[in-house]
């Protein structure tokens, strides 16, 4: 099973982060770590907390076509591929590298080639690897940023994304990957949003995809030997967006969008005219992920009802609904259909980290082929809480609680913001943060402001530009006018916590709301719109100007500026610990640097850990399971008041 194979690397990882003297009363930060302002972590803290940083889980990344094997990712000290031969199977493991391995896919029909997906200490500049014997060969170099593969059915081929020529904008690539001498430019990209999305049955034409904003995207077809390219579906006044896109039976064009409607359905588009024709019936919520069956009787296709997955079939040649089976509520990824039509998925939910399952839709039953969560702490189930905001805007989050019986009477609470801010809280597995909640009776909130997806495009776009940005920090307000009046929260005990886009609102709260909030954790977060803006990413900064505003607008620069975090730091009496990734291309390190500097100048209280082999949140788990120990240390300090006060940095 799956937690037969991480169980050896326990003692090891115990070892990498307990004293080297096993009397001393502290853990040593693994050695790329820079951590200042933060006081030795307890050992007995390790102790207390080793069953929480077990957490595991699997993720489906396609079937072998003729082994009929399962590949997972999954990650060990850092998340790596694996092989299921059959369900119940122990896990072989298939990568071996230092850094994390993000994907990875076999050829269809033969099997024969197996790639992978990996950066250099989370620098996101990507490259595609062939995968022989447990050795990554790289096929595209060490430049630029690399994504998108997509294979032609015959597996002959993969057409991939890259921003090697410019660092900017994005091309579109075709090789055989047993040869990388083969890799030939199909087309040149202007902007940094363009993808394949399918190749037609013969292999003579694919489906390119180009991503504007999350609001905005379009879908195309190319011609491959020609490389003429049309436009499927013409633009209109209403903006509208493309998700998957897909060949169906026939050379039918199956994609998912919101052209014409609120949420994002399954439509069929119509080649003469370039209309879309929804296939579902479901119209209050989006879908997010479908597959086609390679032959052509159903499509499988996943709908998000407000954060939980729901698994739905649909028939081919009739349009009508077929039975799936019933899964319990939570988030299903990795959505996938074998060439012999079975369904695979991962599934992850509230009280159990993500699983492979599978299903044969014409037999019975669900077949499951991992057991990640076997012995682990299980999290508890969420609520929905929902309120109005300020301008009776309808906005809604996820509060886990503590079990009272065990922890009674009112308890302290963190909010937990998403990042994007095109994101959304949903009710997975927690992992690690369960610790907070079986262990320190800390009850989490996760809200879902304005901003957020899964609620339809208007919800998605009330945050957009520097006039509206603030309204989101406002929605928090609502939130804590419901909270304080709950009896079982604690009003006088709360924090705020977030990654990305979720570290800025943490700062936002902490500035609007200084009476509330007791503590604020950001992990690579904005403080400075405008420095951010001019450091981010070449390849992404005209899409983050569509969402923030545009820096170089003088108009558009001043107000950004006034509402940045770092403008108004003065304002933020409460602890921060704030946590860096020193090769972050999305949010430069020196966000974090000056928020730190800006909070120690005027004597307030800034915890700060940089990861010299990190970029956007921390992978390896050595340097995560530091960064959990040191945020329960600095909830148990500020939240909840139970923890010494000896300093120390390095």
């Amino acid at each position: 099973m799956i937690r037969g194979w991480f169980l050896a690397g326990l003692a090891a990882l115990a070892a990498s982060l307990l004293p080297h003297d096993a009397r001393a009363a502290s853990v040593e930060a693994p050695a790329s770590l820079i951590v200042s302002g933060v006081p030795p972590v307890p050992a007995a803290l390790l102790e207390q907390a080793k069953p929480y940083l077990e957490y595991r889980s699997a993720r489906l990344l396609g079937w072998h076509p003729v082994r009929r094997s399962v590949l997972i990712g999954a990650r060990d000290d850092s998340r790596q591929l694996y092989e299921v031969a059959a369900p119940g199977a122990d896990p072989r493991q298939l990568t071996f590298g230092e850094e994390p391995v993000i994907g990875g896919e076999f050829s269809p029909v033969s099997g024969d080639v197996m790639l992978a997906l990996a950066d250099r200490q989370g620098d996101e500049n990507y490259q595609i690897f062939r995968v022989e014997d447990g050795r990554m060969i790289s096929l595209t170099g060490e430049e630029g940023r690399n994504l998108g593969v997509r294979w032609t059915r015959d597996g002959a081929r993969i057409g991939y994304s890259t921003t090697r020529r410019t660092g900017l904008d994005t091309d579109l690539h075709i090789m055989d990957p047993r040869d990388p001498a083969t890799d030939r430019l199909v087309m040149e990209g202007r902007g940094g949003g363009w993808s394949f999305a399918d190749f037609s049955a013969d292999g003579t034409r694919a489906l390119l995809y180009n991503y504007i904003s999350v609001t905005i995207s379009r879908l195309f077809e190319i011609d491959l030997e020609t490389r003429a390219l049309r436009a499927l579906v013409p633009p209109t006044a209403e903006p509208f967006a493309f998700g998957s896109a897909r060949y169906g039976p026939g050379g039918r064009i199956l994609a998912i969008t919101d052209f014409g409607a609120e949420h994002r359905y399954l439509a069929e588009i119509d080649r003469a005219t370039g209309l879309p024709r929804r296939l579902n019936a479901e119209t209050d919520w989006s879908v997010e992920d479908f597959r086609i069956d390679p032959h052509g009787r159903f499509l499988a296709y996943v709908l998000n009802e407000n954060g939980v997955s729901r698994l739905r079939l649909l028939d081919l040649p009739t349009g009508r609904p077929r039975a799936a089976p019933p899964l319990p509520g939570g988030i299903i990824t990795g959505l996938s259909v074998a060439p012999w039509g079975e369904v695979g998925f991962s599934l992850a939910t509230a009280s159990s980290p993500g699983d492979v399952w599978s299903f044969d839709p014409d037999g019975p039953g669900l077949t499951r082929w991992t057991q990640s969560g076997a012995g682990l702490p299980a999290g508890v189930e969420p609520e929905i809480v929902a309120v109005k905001s300020f301008d009776g805007l309808p906005v809604s989050g996820l509060l886990y609680r503590p079990d009272p019986a065990r922890f009674p009477g009112p308890r302290p609470l963190v909010m937990v913001f998403h990042g994007g801010p095109e994101g959304q809280s949903r009710p997975g597995f927690l992992g690690p943060a369960n610790h907070s909640v079986n262990e320190l009776g800390i009850a989490l909130f996760f809200p879902n402001v304005r901003g957020s997806t899964g609620y339809g495009k208007t919800f998605v776009a009330l945050d957009n530009g520097p006039l509206r940005r603030e309204d989101a920090v406002r929605d928090v307000g609502a939130f804590l006018k419901r909270l304080r009046r709950d009896p079982g929260i604690d009003p006088s005990r709360m924090a705020v916590s977030g990654a990305s886009y979720g570290g800025y609102m943490t700062l936002a709260s902490l500035i609007r709301y200084p009476k509330d909030f007791r503590a604020g954790v950001s992990t690579v977060g904005i403080s400075d719109f405008v420095t951010f803006l001019e450091g981010t990413g070449e390849y992404r900064r005209d899409l983050r100007r569509l969402e923030y505003g545009d820096e170089r607008d003088p108009a558009e620069r001043r107000k950004l500026k006034a509402i940045s975090p770092l403008t108004r730091a003065n304002r933020i009496r409460a602890p921060v610990l704030v946590v860096t990734g020193a090769n972050d291309p999305r949010v430069p390190p020196a966000e974090a640097d000056r928020i730190v500097t800006a909070l120690r100048a005027r004597g307030g209280t800034a915890w700060h850990v940089v990861a010299e082999d990190e970029g956007h949140g921390f992978e390896k788990k050595p340097n995560a399971d530091y960064q959990f120990l040191v945020t329960v240390l600095f909830w148990q300090r500020y939240l909840l008041g139970t923890a010494p006060h000896a300093l120390s940095s390095r």
